[in-house]
């Protein structure tokens, strides 16, 4: 990887089932009712995306986790200063699905918080 590289390479959205459907039918993801509100698609690092599940999905049942590749967004997706001084990927765009890693269930644990997948970087 050359020092152009994005430091991640995979990025995280936390969707509810009813708008991944959504998103399977078009092909693209317009996003959540947050997203369309500011303007852009609300992203987490490997790093912070527990943080947002506690903090915008707490006891939410019926999530998804999808992994997204940083690098096939483009101009589009900018990394902004956002919660706790940290830099957070905003996508300008529709997420076309064609970016997608994988996608996930993200449920929830017996303590109430949400059960990841082993994440990439």
């Amino acid at each position: 990887m050359s020092h152009s590289d994005l430091s991640h390479t995979t990025i995280y959205k936390i969707a509810t089932r009813a708008q991944w459907a959504a998103a399977e039918q078009t092909g693209y993801f317009t996003g959540a009712p947050v997203d369309l509100q500011d303007g852009y698609i609300h992203f987490s690092t490997a790093d912070t995306v527990a943080e947002t599940a506690a903090k915008h999905f707490a006891g939410q049942n019926d999530l998804l986790l999808v992994a997204v590749d940083a690098s096939a967004l483009g101009d589009a997706l900018r990394y902004e200063i956002s919660r706790g001084g940290k830099a957070f990927p905003h996508l300008y765009a529709n997420l076309q699905l064609t970016a997608v890693r994988w996608v996930k269930d993200l449920p929830l644990n017996s303590d109430g918080k949400h059960q990841f997948p082993e994440l990439e970087q």
